[in-house]
């Protein structure tokens, strides 16, 4: 019994730290999203504030059609973007990077090599921000041919029902399918790529965002419809995209959201020839 309590002393301190380094890295998660969250509100409340004549981002509202942008322009709408997917995406990433801070912690307390967490989350908001820089350039060309409005809104009932179409049928396809398991399945995703060091948990960060992206691409491109900087629609989005990942049920709720959207979209597209 006397050999034991040393042992069940070392455990119980263990489990201790682990219990902070979750809530050091829960706080400073919430803290990051937050911060995006402010921006894109205070995005959005400066847009409804300005009138026609000072839209920003190349905007004109007196016609349909777009002016050039300029590089602070194309700029601008990248920071838009690159952030709107922090606030939308590092909610649903958390049981995935709290469980790699578990593990990490653990491979320090075996005096193993130790990497911050932060450095996987760096790997994951770099995926999404390539994406970001892929919005941007598709919310360009599609200003310079009208079919977004100065509002960010698609103009067009064919194009924005003919992306509903395509994000429902994507969500009953295999590639939606095995990225989506990847992500509600954090302990087996890290049993099978982990990798030591700060470039191999950078990797991992890559790697688990790249996983994410094949996820949700297709649901993220909905804004192009809904509304680019329509909160209600990036919450809605945000909190879809969470229950995918870690209800019990998020596989099924996934495909019935898919036929949904496909006749959201059929519907949409015959109202437009109508």
């Amino acid at each position: 019994m006397d050999n034991g309590e040393p042992m069940m002393e070392h455990i119980s301190a263990l489990e201790l730290i682990l219990r902070r380094d979750r809530m050091i890295v829960l706080a400073g998660l919430t803290g990051v999203a937050a911060l995006a969250w402010v921006y894109i509100l205070y995005l959005a409340r400066s847009m409804s504030a300005m009138d026609m004549g000072s839209m920003p981002m190349g905007m004109d509202m007196s016609t349909p059609q777009m002016v050039s942008w300029s590089t602070l322009d194309f700029v601008l709408t990248f920071m838009m973007w690159a952030v709107m997917m922090v606030a939308m995406m590092v909610p649903s990433a958390a049981p995935m990077i709290l469980v790699f801070a578990t593990v990490s912690r653990r491979q320090r307390a075996q005096h193993r090599p130790f990497v911050p967490t932060s450095v996987f989350l760096l790997g994951y908001i770099t995926v999404w921000s390539g994406f970001a820089v892929a919005a941007t350039v598709a919310q360009w060309g599609l200003h310079t041919v009208a079919l977004l409005s100065p509002t960010m809104v698609s103009t067009s009932p064919v194009f924005g029902g003919a992306l509903l179409i395509a994000a429902g049928v994507f969500q009953w396809s295999p590639l939606k399918h095995r990225c989506l398991t990847h992500c509600r399945g954090p302990l087996g995703f890290l049993m099978a790529e982990w990798r030591e060091g700060t470039k191999g948990v950078f990797a991992m960060g890559l790697r688990h965002g790249m996983f994410c992206l094949g996820c949700c691409w297709a649901l993220m491109t909905l804004l192009l419809v809904l509304g680019v900087m329509n909160l209600l629609w990036i919450a809605a989005l945000a909190g879809f995209v969470l229950v995918e990942k870690v209800a019990p049920a998020g596989q099924w709720v996934s495909r019935v959201t898919g036929l949904l959207l496909v006749g959201w979209g059929a519907w949409m597209m015959v109202s437009g020839w109508g």
